[in-house]
Protein backbone atom coordinates (compact mmCIF):
# COMPACT_ATOMS: atom_id res chain seq x y z
CA UNK A 1 0.00 0.00 0.00
CA UNK A 2 1.10 3.26 -0.91
CA UNK A 3 2.20 5.56 2.27
CA UNK A 4 -0.14 8.42 3.46
CA UNK A 5 0.65 10.31 6.34
CA UNK A 6 -1.45 10.65 8.95
CA UNK A 7 -2.75 14.27 10.53
CA UNK A 8 -1.05 14.86 13.84
CA UNK A 9 -1.20 18.08 15.74
CA UNK A 10 2.10 18.88 17.25
CA UNK A 11 2.29 18.79 21.50
CA UNK A 12 2.89 22.74 21.43
CA UNK A 13 1.97 25.67 19.12
CA UNK A 14 5.28 26.80 17.10
CA UNK A 15 5.15 28.97 14.75
CA UNK A 16 5.41 27.45 11.47
CA UNK A 17 8.22 28.12 8.89
CA UNK A 18 7.48 28.97 5.15
CA UNK A 19 9.44 28.97 2.11
CA UNK A 20 10.28 33.08 2.40
CA UNK A 21 11.71 32.25 5.23
CA UNK A 22 14.20 30.16 3.94
CA UNK A 23 15.94 32.84 1.63
CA UNK A 24 15.69 36.19 0.56
CA UNK A 25 16.98 38.63 2.63
CA UNK A 26 16.72 39.41 6.29
CA UNK A 27 14.55 43.08 7.63
CA UNK A 28 17.18 43.14 10.41
CA UNK A 29 19.58 41.04 12.80
CA UNK A 30 17.24 38.67 14.66
CA UNK A 31 19.28 39.81 18.13
CA UNK A 32 18.43 43.75 16.87
CA UNK A 33 14.56 43.07 16.06
CA UNK A 34 14.33 40.79 19.57
CA UNK A 35 15.81 43.63 21.37
CA UNK A 36 13.58 45.85 19.52
CA UNK A 37 10.02 44.03 20.74
CA UNK A 38 11.38 43.51 23.86
CA UNK A 39 12.61 46.31 24.66
CA UNK A 40 15.68 45.98 25.76
CA UNK A 41 18.91 47.65 24.78
CA UNK A 42 20.95 44.45 23.66
CA UNK A 43 19.94 41.04 22.98
CA UNK A 44 22.61 38.14 22.51
CA UNK A 45 22.11 35.27 20.55
CA UNK A 46 22.96 31.58 22.09
CA UNK A 47 22.81 28.14 20.72
CA UNK A 48 20.00 26.95 22.90
CA UNK A 49 18.71 28.52 26.15
CA UNK A 50 20.61 25.76 28.08
CA UNK A 51 23.47 27.53 26.94
CA UNK A 52 22.28 31.07 27.62
CA UNK A 53 21.95 29.91 31.05
CA UNK A 54 25.07 28.02 31.28
CA UNK A 55 27.10 31.56 29.85
CA UNK A 56 24.76 33.99 32.39
CA UNK A 57 25.68 32.22 35.39
CA UNK A 58 29.29 31.27 34.43
CA UNK A 59 29.82 34.84 34.15
CA UNK A 60 27.71 35.68 37.48
CA UNK A 61 30.36 33.56 38.85
CA UNK A 62 33.15 34.94 37.66
CA UNK A 63 32.17 38.22 39.73
CA UNK A 64 31.13 36.07 42.99
CA UNK A 65 33.55 33.54 43.69
CA UNK A 66 32.38 32.53 46.55
CA UNK A 67 28.43 32.07 45.78
CA UNK A 68 28.08 28.47 44.18
CA UNK A 69 24.35 27.68 44.24
CA UNK A 70 21.76 28.19 41.98
CA UNK A 71 18.20 28.27 43.52
CA UNK A 72 15.70 27.01 41.69
CA UNK A 73 11.96 25.24 41.36
CA UNK A 74 12.25 21.48 41.82
CA UNK A 75 9.56 21.19 38.66
CA UNK A 76 11.16 22.46 35.68
CA UNK A 77 12.84 21.24 32.89
CA UNK A 78 15.71 18.90 33.62
CA UNK A 79 18.26 21.22 31.20
CA UNK A 80 18.48 23.35 33.90
CA UNK A 81 20.40 21.37 36.69
CA UNK A 82 22.57 20.22 33.98
CA UNK A 83 23.28 23.72 32.85
CA UNK A 84 24.24 24.84 36.32
CA UNK A 85 26.70 22.14 36.88
CA UNK A 86 28.13 22.70 33.32
CA UNK A 87 28.71 26.46 35.25
CA UNK A 88 31.04 24.40 37.47
CA UNK A 89 27.80 25.46 40.21
CA UNK A 90 25.38 23.52 42.40
CA UNK A 91 21.66 23.36 41.88
CA UNK A 92 19.26 24.25 44.79
CA UNK A 93 16.17 22.70 44.77
CA UNK A 94 12.76 24.61 46.08
CA UNK A 95 9.75 22.94 46.42
CA UNK A 96 7.08 24.90 44.26
CA UNK A 97 3.32 26.45 46.27
CA UNK A 98 0.65 23.36 46.10
CA UNK A 99 -1.16 22.56 42.79
CA UNK A 100 1.50 25.25 41.05
CA UNK A 101 4.94 25.32 39.22
CA UNK A 102 5.83 28.16 41.03
CA UNK A 103 8.21 27.95 44.26
CA UNK A 104 6.98 28.36 47.12
CA UNK A 105 7.85 31.79 48.71
CA UNK A 106 8.55 30.46 52.32
CA UNK A 107 10.80 27.55 51.49
CA UNK A 108 12.48 29.90 48.48
CA UNK A 109 13.56 32.16 51.68
CA UNK A 110 14.62 29.56 53.57
CA UNK A 111 16.91 28.27 50.81
CA UNK A 112 18.57 31.29 50.06
CA UNK A 113 21.81 32.18 52.08
CA UNK A 114 25.39 33.74 51.45
CA UNK A 115 25.84 30.73 49.15
CA UNK A 116 23.38 31.94 47.07
CA UNK A 117 24.47 32.56 43.31
CA UNK A 118 21.29 33.20 41.38
CA UNK A 119 17.49 32.36 41.99
CA UNK A 120 15.83 31.52 38.85
CA UNK A 121 12.15 32.30 38.91
CA UNK A 122 10.76 30.39 36.14
CA UNK A 123 7.59 30.16 33.63
CA UNK A 124 6.24 27.13 32.04
CA UNK A 125 3.90 26.69 29.57
CA UNK A 126 3.67 30.32 28.92
CA UNK A 127 1.91 30.78 32.46
CA UNK A 128 4.03 33.10 34.41
CA UNK A 129 5.47 33.09 38.01
CA UNK A 130 6.04 35.23 40.77
CA UNK A 131 9.59 37.08 39.67
CA UNK A 132 8.96 40.45 41.93
CA UNK A 133 9.27 37.97 45.26
CA UNK A 134 12.11 36.01 43.78
CA UNK A 135 14.06 39.33 43.28
CA UNK A 136 13.33 40.19 46.50
CA UNK A 137 14.01 36.88 48.23
CA UNK A 138 17.69 37.16 45.97
CA UNK A 139 18.54 40.55 47.00
CA UNK A 140 18.36 40.37 50.46
CA UNK A 141 21.34 37.98 50.50
CA UNK A 142 23.32 39.82 47.88
CA UNK A 143 22.42 36.94 44.97
CA UNK A 144 21.05 37.76 41.64
CA UNK A 145 17.92 36.86 39.44
CA UNK A 146 18.11 34.73 35.89
CA UNK A 147 14.64 34.25 35.04
CA UNK A 148 13.87 31.44 32.97
CA UNK A 149 11.41 32.51 30.40
CA UNK A 150 12.52 29.74 27.79
CA UNK A 151 8.69 28.53 27.44
CA UNK A 152 7.47 32.22 27.63
CA UNK A 153 8.48 34.41 24.55
CA UNK A 154 6.23 36.82 24.24
CA UNK A 155 4.73 36.60 27.54
CA UNK A 156 3.79 39.92 29.55
CA UNK A 157 3.76 40.96 33.19
CA UNK A 158 2.24 43.94 34.47
CA UNK A 159 2.81 45.16 30.85
CA UNK A 160 6.19 44.32 30.52
CA UNK A 161 7.80 41.25 28.68
CA UNK A 162 8.60 38.03 31.06
CA UNK A 163 11.98 37.56 30.47
CA UNK A 164 13.01 41.25 31.37
CA UNK A 165 12.44 41.62 35.18
CA UNK A 166 14.31 39.73 36.63
CA UNK A 167 18.52 40.92 36.52
CA UNK A 168 18.82 38.64 33.83
CA UNK A 169 16.71 36.63 31.50
CA UNK A 170 17.07 34.21 28.85
CA UNK A 171 14.52 32.49 26.21
CA UNK A 172 14.74 29.61 23.69
CA UNK A 173 14.32 29.21 20.08
CA UNK A 174 13.90 25.45 20.39
CA UNK A 175 11.54 23.28 18.38
CA UNK A 176 8.24 23.73 18.63
CA UNK A 177 8.30 26.89 20.36
CA UNK A 178 6.92 30.27 19.27
CA UNK A 179 9.62 30.86 17.31
CA UNK A 180 12.13 28.49 16.70
CA UNK A 181 15.49 28.54 14.37
CA UNK A 182 15.66 24.71 15.90
CA UNK A 183 17.70 25.12 18.07
CA UNK A 184 18.77 28.66 20.05
CA UNK A 185 18.65 31.05 22.81
CA UNK A 186 18.20 34.60 23.79
CA UNK A 187 20.10 36.33 26.79
CA UNK A 188 19.01 39.71 28.07
CA UNK A 189 20.56 41.91 31.14
CA UNK A 190 18.66 44.62 33.10
CA UNK A 191 22.48 46.43 33.58
CA UNK A 192 24.09 46.84 29.99
CA UNK A 193 27.19 46.39 31.75
CA UNK A 194 26.73 42.69 31.28
CA UNK A 195 26.79 42.27 27.38
CA UNK A 196 30.49 42.54 27.39
CA UNK A 197 30.98 40.06 30.16
CA UNK A 198 28.65 37.48 29.02
CA UNK A 199 30.19 37.80 25.16
CA UNK A 200 33.50 36.99 26.73
CA UNK A 201 32.22 33.89 29.11
CA UNK A 202 30.65 32.51 25.59
CA UNK A 203 33.78 33.27 23.79
CA UNK A 204 35.72 30.91 26.01
CA UNK A 205 32.66 28.40 26.04
CA UNK A 206 30.68 28.37 23.27
CA UNK A 207 33.85 27.65 20.61
CA UNK A 208 32.82 26.85 16.63
CA UNK A 209 31.57 23.48 15.81
CA UNK A 210 30.83 23.06 12.11
CA UNK A 211 29.44 19.64 12.54
CA UNK A 212 26.76 20.85 14.92
CA UNK A 213 25.98 23.62 12.84
CA UNK A 214 25.55 21.44 10.04
CA UNK A 215 23.63 19.45 12.08
CA UNK A 216 21.62 22.46 13.15
CA UNK A 217 21.10 23.61 9.60
CA UNK A 218 19.64 20.34 8.42
CA UNK A 219 17.65 19.91 11.31
CA UNK A 220 16.33 22.95 10.81
CA UNK A 221 15.55 22.53 7.23
CA UNK A 222 13.68 19.59 7.83
CA UNK A 223 11.42 21.27 10.70
CA UNK A 224 10.59 23.78 7.60
CA UNK A 225 9.20 20.77 5.75
CA UNK A 226 7.79 18.69 8.33
CA UNK A 227 6.43 20.89 10.80
CA UNK A 228 2.86 20.91 9.20
CA UNK A 229 -0.02 18.31 9.63
CA UNK A 230 0.56 16.00 7.35
CA UNK A 231 4.86 15.93 8.37
CA UNK A 232 4.49 15.92 12.29
CA UNK A 233 3.82 12.59 12.35
CA UNK A 234 7.06 11.26 10.64
CA UNK A 235 9.04 13.60 12.75
CA UNK A 236 7.06 13.81 15.94
CA UNK A 237 4.33 10.84 16.12
CA UNK A 238 5.58 8.17 14.98
CA UNK A 239 8.72 7.86 17.57
CA UNK A 240 6.37 8.95 20.38
CA UNK A 241 4.15 6.22 19.93
CA UNK A 242 6.83 3.42 19.61
CA UNK A 243 8.17 4.93 22.72
CA UNK A 244 5.45 4.60 24.53
CA UNK A 245 4.86 0.87 23.27
CA UNK A 246 7.99 0.14 24.63
CA UNK A 247 7.04 1.53 28.05
CA UNK A 248 10.51 3.97 27.23
CA UNK A 249 8.40 7.29 28.59
CA UNK A 250 11.87 9.38 28.52
CA UNK A 251 12.12 8.93 24.60
CA UNK A 252 8.55 9.77 24.06
CA UNK A 253 8.99 12.94 26.18
CA UNK A 254 12.36 13.81 24.47
CA UNK A 255 14.03 13.89 28.29
CA UNK A 256 17.23 11.77 27.67
CA UNK A 257 19.43 14.84 28.04
CA UNK A 258 23.15 14.49 28.05
CA UNK A 259 25.35 16.88 30.67
CA UNK A 260 27.45 17.43 27.58
CA UNK A 261 25.06 19.15 25.58
CA UNK A 262 26.29 21.37 22.61
CA UNK A 263 27.31 24.83 22.86
CA UNK A 264 28.16 27.31 19.60
CA UNK A 265 28.03 29.96 18.02
CA UNK A 266 24.73 30.20 16.01
CA UNK A 267 25.49 30.44 12.36
CA UNK A 268 23.73 33.00 9.64
CA UNK A 269 21.65 30.90 7.98
CA UNK A 270 20.27 29.74 10.91
CA UNK A 271 19.79 33.64 12.08
CA UNK A 272 18.45 34.59 9.00
CA UNK A 273 15.20 32.38 8.98
CA UNK A 274 15.15 33.16 12.55
CA UNK A 275 14.61 37.19 11.84
CA UNK A 276 12.93 36.49 7.88
CA UNK A 277 9.88 34.82 10.53
CA UNK A 278 10.40 37.54 13.41
CA UNK A 279 7.80 39.79 11.91
CA UNK A 280 4.66 37.10 12.33
CA UNK A 281 5.43 36.04 16.00
CA UNK A 282 3.14 38.84 17.60
CA UNK A 283 -0.09 38.28 14.96
CA UNK A 284 0.68 34.30 16.11
CA UNK A 285 0.77 34.93 19.91
CA UNK A 286 -2.71 37.14 19.36
CA UNK A 287 -4.47 34.30 17.73
CA UNK A 288 -3.55 31.22 19.62
CA UNK A 289 -4.27 33.69 22.81
CA UNK A 290 -7.47 34.42 21.20
CA UNK A 291 -8.06 30.28 20.62
CA UNK A 292 -6.95 29.67 24.26
CA UNK A 293 -9.69 32.23 25.79
CA UNK A 294 -11.77 30.11 23.71
CA UNK A 295 -11.25 27.23 25.01
CA UNK A 296 -9.91 27.41 28.51
CA UNK A 297 -13.98 28.20 29.93
CA UNK A 298 -14.95 24.48 28.11
CA UNK A 299 -11.94 22.68 29.99
CA UNK A 300 -12.81 24.83 32.92
CA UNK A 301 -16.26 23.59 33.28
CA UNK A 302 -14.99 20.19 33.99
CA UNK A 303 -15.54 19.47 37.34
CA UNK A 304 -11.77 18.23 39.29
CA UNK A 305 -10.58 19.90 36.46
CA UNK A 306 -8.24 22.98 37.35
CA UNK A 307 -7.01 25.37 33.84
CA UNK A 308 -3.48 27.17 34.53
CA UNK A 309 -4.46 30.59 33.34
CA UNK A 310 -3.28 34.52 34.25
CA UNK A 311 -3.13 37.91 32.77
CA UNK A 312 -0.44 38.25 29.61
CA UNK A 313 0.66 34.85 29.37
CA UNK A 314 1.01 33.43 26.13
CA UNK A 315 -0.19 29.95 25.28
CA UNK A 316 1.99 27.12 23.65
CA UNK A 317 -0.42 24.41 24.79
CA UNK A 318 -3.22 24.26 27.73
CA UNK A 319 -1.97 23.04 30.88
CA UNK A 320 -4.49 21.20 33.51
CA UNK A 321 -4.26 20.01 36.66
CA UNK A 322 -6.32 16.71 37.17
CA UNK A 323 -7.66 15.39 40.85
CA UNK A 324 -4.89 12.65 41.00
CA UNK A 325 -2.54 10.70 39.66
CA UNK A 326 -5.05 7.99 38.62
CA UNK A 327 -7.04 10.27 37.15
CA UNK A 328 -4.46 12.20 35.06
CA UNK A 329 -3.05 8.75 33.82
CA UNK A 330 -6.56 7.31 32.67
CA UNK A 331 -7.03 10.64 30.37
CA UNK A 332 -3.44 9.77 29.47
CA UNK A 333 -3.99 5.76 28.28
CA UNK A 334 -6.77 7.02 25.95
CA UNK A 335 -5.05 10.37 24.69
CA UNK A 336 -1.47 10.64 24.97
CA UNK A 337 -0.53 8.67 21.76
CA UNK A 338 -3.87 9.64 19.78
CA UNK A 339 -2.70 12.69 17.09
CA UNK A 340 -4.55 15.58 19.24
CA UNK A 341 -1.30 16.54 20.63
CA UNK A 342 -2.14 15.66 24.25
CA UNK A 343 0.74 14.44 26.63
CA UNK A 344 2.80 15.99 29.88
CA UNK A 345 5.16 18.82 30.07
CA UNK A 346 7.46 16.76 31.97
CA UNK A 347 8.05 13.58 33.01
CA UNK A 348 9.22 13.94 37.24
CA UNK A 349 10.15 16.05 39.44
CA UNK A 350 13.84 16.92 39.40
CA UNK A 351 15.15 14.26 42.19
CA UNK A 352 13.27 11.36 40.42
CA UNK A 353 15.61 11.92 37.13
CA UNK A 354 18.01 9.25 37.78
CA UNK A 355 20.54 10.73 35.41
CA UNK A 356 20.54 13.86 37.55
CA UNK A 357 21.78 12.37 40.47
CA UNK A 358 21.72 13.54 43.77
CA UNK A 359 20.35 17.07 44.00
CA UNK A 360 20.62 19.53 46.97
CA UNK A 361 16.93 20.08 48.71
CA UNK A 362 15.73 17.13 46.75
CA UNK A 363 15.14 15.17 49.42
CA UNK A 364 11.72 17.38 50.57
CA UNK A 365 9.49 18.65 47.43
CA UNK A 366 6.27 16.54 48.01
CA UNK A 367 4.22 19.54 46.41
CA UNK A 368 6.61 19.16 43.14
CA UNK A 369 6.10 15.45 43.18
CA UNK A 370 2.04 15.82 43.19
CA UNK A 371 2.30 19.02 40.52
CA UNK A 372 4.44 16.03 38.37
CA UNK A 373 1.78 13.57 38.99
CA UNK A 374 -1.55 15.32 38.24
CA UNK A 375 -0.98 17.56 35.10
CA UNK A 376 -1.14 16.90 31.51
CA UNK A 377 -1.39 19.36 28.49
CA UNK A 378 -3.04 20.08 25.51
CA UNK A 379 -1.67 21.68 22.48
CA UNK A 380 -2.73 25.03 21.50
CA UNK A 381 -1.63 24.68 17.87
CA UNK A 382 -4.46 25.65 15.62
CA UNK A 383 -4.36 22.49 13.71
CA UNK A 384 -6.03 20.97 16.32
CA UNK A 385 -9.64 22.01 15.16
CA UNK A 386 -12.78 22.34 17.40
CA UNK A 387 -13.80 18.74 16.76
CA UNK A 388 -10.89 17.47 17.49
CA UNK A 389 -10.32 19.63 20.82
CA UNK A 390 -14.55 18.79 21.85
CA UNK A 391 -13.30 15.36 21.60
CA UNK A 392 -10.27 15.44 24.10
CA UNK A 393 -13.03 17.47 26.32
CA UNK A 394 -15.88 14.66 26.59
CA UNK A 395 -12.97 12.04 27.27
CA UNK A 396 -11.41 14.22 29.65
CA UNK A 397 -14.95 14.48 31.76
CA UNK A 398 -15.79 10.59 30.68
CA UNK A 399 -12.90 9.70 32.87
CA UNK A 400 -13.18 12.52 35.60
CA UNK A 401 -16.87 11.49 36.17
CA UNK A 402 -16.66 7.92 36.16
CA UNK A 403 -13.93 7.86 38.88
Amino acid sequence: MPFRPEREAPPTAGLPLGLSDLTGGAPAPLTALAAAWLGVEQVQLECSGTSALTIALATLHEHARSRREVVIPAFTCPLVPLAIRRAGLVPRLVDVKPGHFDMDPQRLAEACSERTLAVVPTHLGGRTADVAIANDLAHAVGASTVEDAAQALGARIDGRFAGTHGDIGFFSLAAGKGLSIFEGGLLVARDEAWYERFRRVSRRMARWQPVWELRRTLELAGYAALYRPLGLGTAYGRPMRRALRRGDLLSAMGERFDADFPMHPVGRWRRAVGARAFGRLPSFIAATTTQAAARVPALASIPGVHVFKDDGGTWPYLMLRLPDEATRDAVLRRLWSSRLGVGRMFLHALPDYDYLGELPGGDDVPNARDFAARTLTITNSPWLDDASFAHICAVIEAVVVSR
